[in-house]
C-alpha cells in the first residue's frame, strides 16, 4: 500500500502536477487579494462571520429544529441521516420511487449531479451506480475527473492537477472529439454532451452551501449554471446537506455571500447564487441532512472545524498543498482544513495528514471565518479526536515521538527549559545542522535550527524595559490612520456602480426609456439573427404585441432550441452587479437559464445598494426559487483559463429602463 510519504514524494517529482499547482496557487491567491481589496471592512466581516458560525454550532440542535420546521412548511420533504449508509439508502429509495413513476419498465434512472463534497464523503455515486443508475457529474471539473475515474483534487477546482493536454486526450478517448488543446472547444464539447443530460435527467442531486434557519431557504452557489439546471429541470431534486451548514438569518447569509466567493474564486459574487424555498410546479424537492460524525466532532476539541464554509482558500495558501496537491492526502477533504475534518469525521487513520503542515499560519490568515487551523492541526497531532483510543503523534517515527515527549517535558517547566536552552547555547554551532540520521524520519529532510544563546523570556524582558523608557514626541504619536481605523469610504451612485460592476463581469448594459425599449430590443435581437424568444408572461416594460408585430415569434414555454430569453428583474445589487430574478406563475426560471442569450429588463429605480437590502424584499422569500445572476456563465476548471458560456447563457444583456 502506498503510504502518505510515498504519495508526497511522487507528487513533488511530477513536473506536470507542479506546473498545474503553481498556476492555481498564483491565480487564486492573487484573485483573492484583489477581491478583498474592494471590501474595506472585510476583517470586521470576518470576525462577524466567525461569531455567526460559532453561534450556530453552539446551538445547532435549536437552529436545526427551526430550519427543518420552516423547510417542511415550505413544501420540502426533509430526511435526517445519522451516517453515510442511511443517507445513501434514503437517496436510493427516492431515486427508485421517482424512476418507477417515470418509467415503470426499467429500474435505471439518469441522475444529473451538481458538485457536492458531502456526496463524495459518503461515496454516493458508487452506491447509485451499484444499484444500476447512471450518475453524471455536471460541473466541468467534476465531469473531467469522473471520466478519468478519479476523485476531485481540490474543493473548488476538482481538476486542478490536470493540464489542457490531459483534458484533450481524455475527451478524444471518451467523447470521440478530435484531439485539441483549445479550451473553449473542450468546454463547448462538454456543454453539448451535458445539455442532453440536463434535459432528460430523472433526478437532480445537489449540495447545499447554506441553509437559512429563519426561512428554510437552501442556498446553492455556482458559476457554470449546472447547479441551477439540476435543481430546476428534473422532476425530482434531492439536496444533500451537512447538518452544520446553517446561518440564522438572511442578513447572515448576505454576510457569508460577501466572503465565500471572494475567498473561493476571487469574485465579489459567483455568477449564480440560487435561493430555493419551495418545489417548482410538478416537482418534488427532498432535503437530506447528514450527521455522519458531525455531532461527535461538535463535542470535541476540534469543533471549530465545523465553522468551515468550504471555500478552499486555506488549500491555496498552504505551502504543503501547493506542492503535493489534493490526491496525495488520500482523503475526500485535503489541505489544512481537510487534515482536521478527515481525522475528525472519518477516523484516526487520517490523523497523519496533520503532519503535512508547516504551522506557518497562512491557512488561518486566509480563512474567511477566522478558523484557528494551526491550533486544530496541533490538536489532531496530539490525538484529541472525537473517536476514542486515538494516539498522539500519529504518523511519526518512534524516535521523533520520544524526542518530542522529552521536549514537551522540558518546555512545560520554564526554569528547566531556560536552563537547558542556556546550556545548549554554550555549544551551539554557527549554522543549522542535522543531529539525527535519516532513518529517524527527521534528518531525512529537516535541519535542526541553531539553539538561541539567550532564552526568549530574557529577550522579551529586555524589550519590555526598553519600551518603558519610551516617551512620545510630536513626531511619533500614533494616529487613527496608523492603526487601521477606517474613516469612511467614498459613495458611488448605485446606477453607475451597477453598470461598472456587471460590465466588468462580461455583461452588457443599455440604458433606455420605456418608449425606446422595444426599438432597442428589436435592434439587438436582429443583430444576433434571432427570430424566436422565450418571454415571461408579463414584463411590464416590454410591449410583447409590438415585438410580435415586428415579426418576432414570442412564446412563454421553454424550448431548448430557443436562443434568447427575456425576463424581468425584481431588483439589482449595485455593489456586485447582481440581478435578482424570482420565479413564479408566468415567470419560469428557464428563460434566464436555457437560452444562449439572457436579456434582462431592469427598472432604474430597482437598483439597490447592497445584497442585504435586496434579500429583505418580500418576493425573495415569497418565490419558490430566486436566482442571483452576476454575468454570463463561466468556468476556469481547465488550467485556470476563464471561459465564458458553459451550461447557462454565454451572453447577458441588461436593459435599464429610466422612467
Amino acid at each position: 500500500m502506498t503510504t502518505f510519504r510515498d504519495k508526497i514524494r511522487d507528487s513533488i517529482a511530477d513536473e506536470s502536477l507542479q506546473l498545474a499547482l503553481d498556476a492555481n496557487a498564483e491565480r487564486r491567491v492573487t484573485g483573492r487579494v484583489q477581491a478583498f481589496a474592494s471590501l474595506p471592512d472585510w476583517q470586521e466581516r470576518r470576525r462577524r462571520a466567525h461569531a455567526v458560525r460559532a453561534e450556530v454550532i453552539a446551538r445547532l440542535d435549536e437552529y436545526l429544529d427551526r430550519f427543518i420546521a420552516k423547510a417542511t412548511a415550505n413544501g420540502l420533504t426533509v430526511h435526517r441521516a445519522a451516517d453515510a449508509a442511511q443517507a445513501t439508502q434514503i437517496i436510493l429509495e427516492i431515486t427508485e420511487n421517482a424512476q418507477r413513476k417515470a418509467q415503470p419498465e426499467t429500474h435505471k434512472a439518469l441522475i444529473a449531479k451538481s458538485k457536492s463534497m458531502v456526496s463524495e464523503e459518503i461515496e454516493l455515486n458508487h452506491a447509485l451506480e451499484a444499484a444500476g443508475h447512471r450518475v453524471v457529474e455536471t460541473d466541468l471539473g467534476e465531469y473531467i475527473v469522473q471520466l478519468r475515474g478519479e476523485k476531485p483534487s481540490h474543493i473548488i477546482t476538482p481538476a486542478v492537477h490536470l493540464r489542457r493536454a490531459d483534458v484533450g486526450r481524455l475527451f478524444a478517448e471518451k467523447l470521440g472529439l478530435p484531439y485539441t488543446e483549445d479550451i473553449p472547444t473542450l468546454t463547448d464539447t462538454a456543454r453539448k454532451v451535458l445539455r442532453e443530460v440536463f434535459l432528460t435527467a430523472d433526478v437532480g442531486i445537489s449540495g447545499v452551501n447554506f441553509g437559512v434557519a429563519e426561512t428554510g431557504t437552501l442556498t446553492l452557489v455556482t458559476n457554470e449554471g449546472n447547479g441551477r439546471m439540476v435543481t430546476t429541470l428534473p422532476p425530482v431534486h434531492i439536496a444533500l446537506m451537512g447538518m452544520e451548514r446553517l446561518v440564522p438569518t438572511l442578513d447572515d447569509l448576505a454576510l457569508m455571500l460577501s466572503l465565500l466567493p471572494r475567498s473561493a474564486t476571487g469574485q465579489k459574487m459567483s455568477v449564480y447564487t440560487q435561493l430555493i424555498q419551495r418545489p417548482l410546479p410538478k416537482q418534488q424537492r427532498h432535503l437530506v441532512i447528514l450527521d455522519n460524525g458531525r455531532s461527535l466532532l461538535r463535542n470535541s476539541p476540534l469543533a471549530e472545524a465545523l465553522y468551515c464554509i468550504r471555500c478552499g482558500a486555506c488549500l491555496n495558501a498552504c505551502p504543503v498543498f501547493r506542492e503535493i496537491g489534493g490526491h496525495a492526502y488520500g482523503s475526500v477533504y485535503p489541505g489544512p482544513i481537510g487534515s482536521v475534518i478527515s481525522a475528525g469525521l472519518l477516523g484516526p487513520k487520517h490523523a497523519p495528514l496533520a503532519q503535512a503542515s508547516s504551522l506557518c499560519g497562512a491557512c488561518k490568515e486566509a480563512c474567511p471565518v477566522d478558523i484557528d487551523l494551526p491550533k486544530l492541526l496541533l490538536r489532531v497531532r496530539a490525538g484529541q479526536l472525537p473517536i476514542a483510543n486515538s494516539q498522539s503523534g500519529s504518523g511519526l517515527p518512534r524516535p521523533v515521538k520520544l524526542g518530542l515527549s522529552l521536549y514537551a517535558f522540558a518546555a512545560s517547566r520554564p526554569r528547566l527549559f531556560a536552563a537547558a536552552q542556556r546550556t545548549l547555547g554554550l555549544f551551539a554551532p554557527r549554522k543549522a545542522f542535522i543531529p539525527l540520521p535519516a532513518w529517524t524520519g527527521w534528518g531525512l529532510s529537516k535541519d535542526m535550527p541553531v539553539p538561541a544563546k539567550k532564552p526568549f523570556r530574557d529577550i522579551f524582558q529586555n524589550r519590555v524595559e526598553s519600551l518603558q523608557t519610551f516617551e512620545p514626541t510630536p513626531g511619533n504619536t500614533p494616529t487613527p490612520g496608523d492603526v487601521g481605523v477606517r474613516t469612511g469610504t467614498p459613495k458611488t451612485d448605485p446606477v453607475v456602480r451597477f453598470i461598472e460592476e456587471i460590465e466588468s463581469l462580461s455583461g452588457r448594459v443599455t440604458v433606455t426609456t420605456a418608449l425606446e425599449l422595444s426599438d432597442h430590443l428589436l435592434s439587438f435581437l436582429h443583430s444576433r439573427g434571432i427570430e424566436r424568444v422565450q418571454v415571461w408572461e408579463s414584463v411590464p416594460e416590454v410591449d410583447q404585441a409590438n415585438l410580435t408585430a415586428a415579426g418576432l415569434q414570442v412564446q412563454h414555454e421553454a424550448d431548448p432550441a430557443i436562443r434568447a430569453g427575456i425576463t424581468g428583474v425584481l431588483a439589482a445589487v449595485a455593489e456586485t452587479g447582481t440581478l435578482v430574478i424570482p420565479s413564479g406563475s408566468g415567470r419560469p426560471l428557464t428563460a434566464s437559464l436555457l437560452p444562449e442569450i439572457h436579456i434582462a429588463v431592469l427598472r432604474k429605480s430597482d437598483i439597490l445598494p447592497d445584497l442585504e437590502t435586496a434579500l429583505r424584499l418580500p418576493d425573495v422569500v415569497g418565490s419558490a426559487s430566486v436566482a442571483l445572476v452576476s454575468g454570463p456563465s463561466r468556468t476556469a476548471d481547465i488550467e485556470m483559463t476563464l471561459t465564458i458560456g458553459v451550461h447557462g447563457p454565454g451572453e447577458l444583456r441588461v436593459f435599464v429602463v429610466d422612467g
